[in-house]
């Protein structure tokens, strides 16, 4: 008789046990965040082609390295300060960025006479920004009308370009 009621308190055991068994279980987590440096864009030099001979007309091709390049019957004349447009981007050390520059074209006036200003280039590698900031210079195509007339030609408005992380 022992054993009978041994193995009923054994398997009254067993059946409690099962009935409450672990059903669900429970991890703890923890939450964090990075706050990083905002990206920025300062304009450290504005494009400038310097003086022009316009003659039978063509266009001057300003490098991001500042090298002008002519293509028609155009001279590079003396004179004048030669300068791809030139930005420093701060922000976050080690992020890389993308750079959205003008498109299409873009009038450079002076009184009645007008030039276009086109296809923008730039010498950005798609390298991240180092502890003091990148260096990013842009250049362009002007396109000079034949016998073009003297003077001094600017953008009508404000050119923008554009930083944002990648």
């Amino acid at each position: 008789m022992l054993r009978i009621t041994t193995l009923i308190l054994f398997l009254s055991i067993i059946t409690v046990n099962s009935l409450f068994s672990q059903a669900s279980a429970t991890a703890n987590f923890t939450a964090s965040a990075t706050i990083i440096q905002p990206i920025g864009i300062t304009t450290t030099n504005n494009m400038q082609f310097a003086n022009i001979d316009a003659r039978n007309g063509g266009a001057v091709i300003l490098t991001p390295e500042n090298t002008r390049i002519t293509n028609g019957d155009i001279e590079l004349a003396e004179g004048g300060t030669v300068s791809a447009a030139t930005f420093e981007v701060t922000g976050q050390r080690g992020f890389a960025f993308g750079i959205s520059l003008p498109q299409g074209s873009h009038r450079l006036s002076s009184g009645n006479e007008s030039m276009l200003l086109q296809d923008f280039t730039t010498n950005y590698d798609g390298s991240s920004i180092a502890g003091d900031g990148k260096t990013i210079k842009i250049g362009a195509s002007l396109i000079v009308n034949p016998n073009q007339q003297p003077g001094d030609y600017k953008t009508n408005s404000d050119l923008q370009v554009t930083v944002n992380y990648n």
